[in-house]
């Protein structure tokens, strides 16, 4: 995979309660991803991008909300959602601060 489809693949991390849970007592992480990607194709820009083996990679596809804008009724964009499990002694950390 070249470097231009690894950073298309990844749109960044996805921080929220739940992805700080599976963090920490599953040690995955949660990224927002094209919609188009595949499940090797993310597996393979995280292990290229961040230097971690990958076990595992789960994906979820995520309807955007209806938002209503005063009488103008409005809807957010669909988007896709992974999780991917690292393997033993791997980690990736977004959320903590400066040491």
């Amino acid at each position: 995979m070249n470097q231009e489809r690894m950073y298309q693949v990844l749109r960044g991390p996805h921080i929220s309660e739940k992805s700080t849970v599976i963090a920490d007592e599953a040690n995955q992480v949660a990224f927002k991803v094209a919609r188009n990607a595949t499940k090797r194709e993310i597996k393979a820009a995280v292990e290229q991008l961040f230097e971690v083996e990958v076990r595992d990679v789960r994906v979820a596809n995520v309807n955007g909300k209806r938002k209503n804008f005063g009488r103008i009724q409005g809807r957010r964009p669909d988007w896709k959602k992974a999780y991917v499990a690292l393997e033993q002694g791997h980690e990736l950390d977004f959320i903590g601060g400066v040491e």
